[in-house]
């Protein structure tokens, strides 16, 4: 029974592959850099991040995802004396603060398929005008492919899916780039992932066009103030891939003085997802924040009567000036 069932969300698992190749987060704006290589540094603190989800919970071999990432931005310090065509001595910033560096590791499972991996990225930021900042980011992700066809028998010995290559599993590299632009107000984004569509040849004719499709997301958020210390955000997250099957997070958070948020968001696969999030900053200390946040979602459809839900969690540590919201206003 536990075989078949395992041999049931495989296949289920496979037709939907296209939709879900890389792994759903539901508390992605808190984390942006997981969807967008442009946001390592745009806010200009060194953060800490650890996300896990486990998806469709209850139900034997359903997705689950863990991942540790890290970003920072190369601050602004230091001068050197540079003389002018006058011969005049000036001091000159030796670092003008536009580079931002960010890394992470994962380990996503997705029915039979597991992914092992890690991500580096380089971005770059200038200003547009006044507080709009524009970023640019590059990541290079490599990662080791495998499908654990050893959980199931099976009668034909020439079944491509026991191919011994990815029994034992093979690395695959890849890429991503993203923009993002980002305002006191309100920020933008798109990024396109798995860029070289790395293909992964199973042995058998038949099997010759699965590969990994690129992946396209383009997301925004913008800020209402309701008072002093209260802020409504909608949010909208547009997803697809080269299958042509969009996929839109719609969603409204709101937040209190910039240290608890909670929201409600649609997703229009059929899903309801609701979030929380506060921040903790140690007794006099305001330079480091932890933050922590808990997302549930419901599918409405039948696999919701077999599971329940899923669940992420999320928490962050953020070395930086944590008395303003954009801790880069003042340094750049």
């Amino acid at each position: 029974m536990k075989k078949l069932a395992y041999l049931f969300l495989f296949v289920v698992i496979v037709q939907r592959s296209y939709a879900q190749q890389l792994p759903l987060f539901n508390q992605y704006h808190y984390n942006i850099f997981l969807i967008n290589p442009a946001h390592a540094g745009s806010e200009g603190n060194t953060s800490f991040n650890l996300t896990t989800r486990e998806q469709w919970v209850g139900y034997s071999g359903a997705p689950r995802t863990y991942s540790i990432s890290w970003e920072t931005r190369i601050l602004k310090r230091g001068y050197k004396i540079k003389k002018s065509v006058f011969n005049q001595p000036s001091f000159v910033p030796k670092n003008d603060g536009k580079i931002g560096l960010g890394a992470y590791v994962f380990n996503d499972r997705n029915g039979l398929i597991r992914r092992t991996g890690f991500q580096t990225t380089f971005s770059y930021h200038l200003w547009l005008h006044k507080f709009t900042q524009l970023s640019m980011g590059l990541a290079f992700t490599g990662y080791h492919f495998i499908i654990n066809a050893n959980e199931l028998s099976f009668k034909d010995k020439n079944e491509p899916w026991l191919n011994n290559n990815l029994r034992r599993g093979v690395f695959i590299p890849d890429s991503e780039f993203g923009i993002y632009i980002l305002n006191p107000k309100f920020d933008i984004g798109f990024s396109a992932l798995q860029l070289f569509g790395a293909a992964v040849k199973i042995g058998d004719y038949a099997y010759r066009k699965f590969r990994m499709d690129r992946h396209f997301y383009t997301f925004g958020t913008y800020s209402f103030s309701a008072g002093s210390k209260t802020e409504f955000e909608p949010s909208v997250l547009f997803k697809i891939s080269e299958q042509l099957k969009p996929q839109a997070d719609i969603g409204l958070t709101y937040v209190y003085d910039q240290s608890i948020w909670t929201g409600l968001t649609y997703r229009t696969d059929g899903g309801l997802i609701a979030n929380i999030r506060f921040k903790y900053i140690p007794d006099h200390s305001k330079w480091i924040a932890a933050y922590f946040g808990y997302a549930v979602d419901f599918t409405l459809n039948e696999i919701q009567s077999v599971t329940y839900g899923t669940h992420e969690l999320t928490v962050s540590i953020k070395f930086g000036d944590s008395t303003r919201k954009y801790r880069w206003l003042d340094r750049y």
